[in-house]
């Protein structure tokens, strides 16, 4: 629940790079340009998942001081409520499956053959951030800024900042950005025992050796570097590095153990202790990611602009990831058409296992069957319509359908007839103003 919310939400260095590009080739802006001056962006983000899955509501408000055209104080609030039900880990069986909910409170049932999800998925987050960026001189730029998220189960707490050196008339400029956090989870019941079996209720022995939070600290850095080519054409590259150390687990998921014995059971649920068998998951407890991003943004005769850009992604986990995104802006006077294509595909984690074997399950140091960590590909395709008023203020809205599909072990016996891998659909919807 909190993992999902926080990878999700992750701040990316990269990006902030990435948006400094979009401002170049874009042109500076009236309000940029104005001294003493505010600017503001609202949002409202819905975003729903198929099956009854998360759903979503964020209203975001952005405040932007521009004391020059180089010197900015921005602020940045952010509350989201999610609801829903998530995935716990579990595989589909040929027998209705009963689960305990985190808390050790109470238990929900799922159908013979029917995903098992956890629909106790309810959350409401409010983050803080702020930025202050300011030229040191005629060649030199840094930025500083922190930020703050707490929901019931999750709070992180960082700081960042960031060095810029332009060149050739800062027809090119080198980017060194980093950022420190650390984060706290105080899961409902507790942290549960990693790998071992999942109790029936609260009164189990296996509640009162829980400890009641766990920590990670992350550390990401960025080295940037973007061009001008020509009064048309801007490049970027970045090469990002991000470590993450503590407890990288995510305590409400689980995997099933699958018997593998001949016999009348073979490929159903194993029993250990007179009732399904489900380990809580363990993942390392470091990770070491490094990525590499280019982004090329070209301005055509008529004024559109075809911005496209491509992600390579590997980590000490085993995943690999590579993304390409493409949009293309159509601008007609006050208003602008965008449509965005962007497909990602991503390879397993070397201890991700849909479900283990009853034979060897003892003999694993780590495991999780979560499905952002085994074999994915997700299709974005989305529309984004954007309208300046006479007074440079700008209504906006984008819509945004999204696909996943995820592969892998087909199962054996009474596993093999079960759906392990189903697809996912979502939709997103924003609004917002600029003023």
């Amino acid at each position: 629940m909190a993992v999902t919310k926080k990878n999700q939400k992750h701040r990316d260095l990269a990006q902030i790079l990435s948006a400094a590009s979009c401002a170049l080739i874009a042109g500076t802006s009236p309000a940029v340009n104005a001294a003493e001056s505010w600017d503001v962006d609202s949002a409202f983000l819905l975003y729903s998942e198929s099956d009854g899955r998360v759903s979503a509501a964020e209203p975001v408000i952005s405040a932007t001081k521009n004391y020059d055209e180089e010197t900015k104080l921005n602020f940045k609030l952010v509350a989201d409520t999610l609801t829903g039900a998530s995935p716990n880990g579990a595989t589909p069986g040929d027998h209705v499956q009963t689960f305990t909910r985190p808390s050790g409170n109470g238990s929900y049932d799922v159908a013979a053959s029917e995903q098992p999800l956890d629909d106790t998925f309810r959350d409401t987050r409010i983050a803080l951030s702020t930025n202050w960026s300011a030229p040191i001189n005629r060649d030199w730029a840094y930025g500083v800024g922190g930020y703050l998220s707490s929901e019931h189960d999750y709070q992180s707490v960082g700081v960042n900042s960031s060095l810029s050196r332009y060149l050739n008339q800062k027809n090119a400029t080198l980017t060194l950005g980093l950022n420190l956090s650390n984060d706290t989870i105080t899961p409902e019941g507790g942290v549960p025992t990693s790998l071992v079996q999942m109790p029936l209720s609260s009164t189990d022995s296996e509640f009162s050796q829980r400890s009641d939070s766990e920590s990670k600290s992350l550390v990401d850095a960025v080295f940037g570097v973007t061009q001008v080519i020509n009064r048309r054409t801007i490049m970027q590259f970045n090469y990002a590095l991000s470590t993450s150390s503590g407890y990288l687990t995510d305590p409400y998921k689980i995997i099933s153990v699958i018997d593998d014995n001949a016999g009348a059971n073979f490929g159903g649920n194993f029993q250990s202790n007179g009732r399904d068998l489900y380990l809580y998951e363990k993942r390392p407890d470091s990770r070491l990611k490094q990525s590499l991003y280019w982004q090329t943004k070209y301005q055509l005769d008529n004024n559109d602009i075809l911005d496209l850009s491509y992600r390579y992604m590997f980590d000490d986990w085993g995943i690999s990831s590579h993304t390409i995104d493409a949009k293309y802006r159509f601008r007609f006077d006050k208003q602008y058409l965008e449509p965005q294509l962007r497909w990602y595909t991503q390879s397993k984690a070397d201890f991700y296992h849909r479900y283990l074997n009853a034979s060897n399950y003892t003999d694993v140091d780590f495991a999780s069957a979560d499905y952002r960590l085994g074999d994915l590909d997700t299709y974005t395709i989305g529309l984004k319509y954007g309208y300046k008023f006479a007074d440079e203020t700008e209504f906006y809205t984008r819509f945004s359908l999204y696909h996943q599909e995820s592969s892998g072990d087909k199962g054996y016996g009474k596993l093999a007839s079960q759906d392990l891998y189903p697809s996912m659909d979502a939709a997103m919807f924003i609004a917002g103003y600029k003023f």
